[in-house]
């Protein structure tokens, strides 16, 4: 058991964080070149102001008209991506791994915080799949493998609250926890997950098309 934990702690990890960056990166080069084909004048339109302004007010709870639109729906997004975004990066346990590895540390959250924001993280999971099946637009979209992607974004806080309340084989359960990180880190630049990265890149895209072509707001 010792020896899966220095595994999935050493060797597994730089593997996870370099397929994902350069998974990123690639997929970034790959779309960009796809646009340019597609339409060759794509880039004399794009606005650094008008995209930045896009992205900026598509990132601000309520500030444009879908949002509104759809209450239920907004406070569940933002509650569940600071939450899924802010756990990682901030839980006491991963920051102690960071320093013992390298020697860095940084403020971390609150165990009960944190323990709060991986229960959101769960819930808006659980929203989302109920939506995927209820909702007859989305239905429509979705495939089996949606909710296969659901349920490995679910894994590393399902896990990470069994190990915190000591639920089953702490070591167990502690090597799935990374392994369930890992594997989500490893499947972000091949599914849908890449609206990490697509998500700015189709705002900036509007943004400009709507502010510095038609002049008029795309919120």
């Amino acid at each position: 058991m010792h020896t899966i934990y220095n595994l999935v702690t050493g060797p597994l990890v730089w593997i996870s964080f370099i397929i994902f960056f350069g998974g990123l990166v690639g997929k970034f080069v790959y779309l960009t070149n796809l646009a340019k084909n597609k339409d060759p004048f794509v880039f004399n339109y794009l606005s650094l102001k008008h995209a930045l302004r896009s992205i900026f007010i598509w990132f601000v709870p309520f500030a444009t008209m879908n949002m509104r639109n759809n209450p239920v729906m907004t406070i569940v997004t933002f509650a569940f991506h600071i939450c899924l975004i802010l756990v990682p990066i901030f839980a006491l346990a991963h920051v102690i791994m960071w320093e013992e590895a390298w020697g860095i540390s940084w403020w971390t959250l609150p165990e009960t915080a944190a323990v709060i924001m991986s229960f959101i993280v769960l819930g808006g999971i659980v929203f989302f799949a109920i939506r995927r099946i209820v909702l007859p637009e989305v239905k429509y979209v979705t495939r089996p493998q949606d909710f296969a992607i659901l349920a490995l974004v679910a894994l590393p806080y399902l896990t990470g609250l069994l190990a915190y309340y000591q639920i089953f084989d702490y070591q167990t359960i502690i090597i799935l926890h990374i392994l369930a990180g890992e594997a989500m880190l490893i499947a972000i630049p091949f599914t849908w997950l890449s609206h990490l990265l697509l998500y700015p890149m189709v705002r900036g895209y509007v943004g400009s098309e709507f502010g510095a072509v038609r002049h008029v707001k795309d919120w």
